[in-house]
């Protein structure tokens, strides 16, 4: 794998750029470039170790879990809504973003790091005429037909129930978002306005938090978190 130098790391990672030349590198899967490596939270971030030798220890005694399933490899990356969970500590915690799109943890409970908030990217129908839901984070499951790309769902990540639909948050006007990049970042309110554009430019979203402020942004940079208000209190986030 190719590695990344700290001089030229994304600076959404915040990491010191003149402690070694280079840092561990995001592996290729459903998150951008951008994505933190998990060996670099733990280890940067998080303090859970002090050197990348001791990252791949906790990790090959398999004492970490992400979105319900361990993981062993430093490269993968993390980003927005990912549960990261620490079973033998009881440590939990779901990835946020701040205002300036640098990701944060926020500590949560055993029971809270059961669900997860996750957005469909599209729809397939497979044999036997099943719909396949495709999220973002590069998880897919068999599900019901009534969600639609751009939807959030709340969905099961432990046990047998694992991908169980707890709740369903179309992108609709009038329903709960936040805004996970741009200038407008952790922004949240009811979405207002969708301005389909008639060519190849993304599509326009206006919010309107609840001061009554409206803020526009493309609609990659939204994220459904409620239908009448944000399901984000369920794990205490303020939003």
């Amino acid at each position: 794998m190719t590695r990344t130098k700290r001089m030229t790391a994304p600076d959404a990672w915040q990491i010191a750029r003149k402690e070694s030349k280079y840092v561990v590198s995001p592996a290729h899967g459903p998150h951008d470039g951008s994505a933190l490596p998990i060996g670099v939270w733990m280890r940067d971030h998080m303090n859970f170790a002090q050197n990348t030798k001791e990252v791949k220890k906790i990790l090959h005694d398999r004492h970490v879990v992400l979105n319900g399933k361990i993981v062993t490899d430093e490269h993968i990356g993390i980003d927005v809504f990912d549960i990261v969970s620490f079973p033998k500590i009881n440590k939990h915690y779901m990835i946020l973003v701040d205002e300036k799109g640098r990701q944060t943890a926020h500590e949560i409970s055993s029971e809270a790091a059961q669900v997860q908030l996750v957005k469909v990217a599209n729809k397939t129908t497979i044999t036997g005429g099943k719909t396949q839901i495709n999220l973002t984070s590069g998880a897919n499951f068999i599900g019901d037909n009534s969600c639609k790309g751009k939807d959030s769902l709340v969905i099961t990540i432990v046990g047998d129930d694992r991908f169980v639909v707890q709740q369903h948050f179309p992108f609709a006007v009038g329903n709960m978002a936040m805004i996970i990049g741009g200038q407008h970042t952790t922004k949240t309110g009811k979405i207002v306005e969708i301005k389909i554009q008639e060519s190849s430019l993304p599509n326009r979203v206006v919010i309107e938090t609840a001061n009554g402020d409206k803020f526009e942004t493309i609609e990659d940079y939204i994220y459904m978190i409620g239908t009448t208000e944000s399901f984000l209190s369920t794990w205490g986030v303020d939003a």
